[in-house]
């Protein structure tokens, strides 16, 4: 069975910016060569009568007609309402910095 190290365990943090204390490194020790002894597992199930399985639902892509639809309001009239504007569009105040 696979052991992973605890330099190991801090090679990974340091990959994905994390900062690991002891007792983290030694959880995520554990934690992580569990789950290395659980693909290992997997590794000897006997899977050569089985067909791949791209998709596990029978699920299709719903497409809808992309069409116009008239209201009876054009661009113009909404935009009268609007407190600000630019471009044919409505100007809004800034969510993101």
């Amino acid at each position: 069975m696979t052991k992973i190290s605890p330099s190991d365990v801090q090679k990974l943090a340091a990959l994905s910016a994390l900062t690991l204390t002891d007792e983290e490194v030694a959880s995520m020790q554990t934690d992580l060569t569990q789950i290395l002894g659980y693909v290992e597992q997997l590794r000897d199930v006997d899977t050569a009568d089985i067909e791949p399985t791209y998709q596990p639902h029978d699920l299709e892509t719903v497409v809808r007609q992309d069409a116009v639809i008239e209201y009876g309001v054009s661009q113009v009239e909404l935009l009268k309402n609007a407190p600000e504007q630019a471009d044919g569009s409505l100007v809004v105040p800034r969510v993101i910095e």
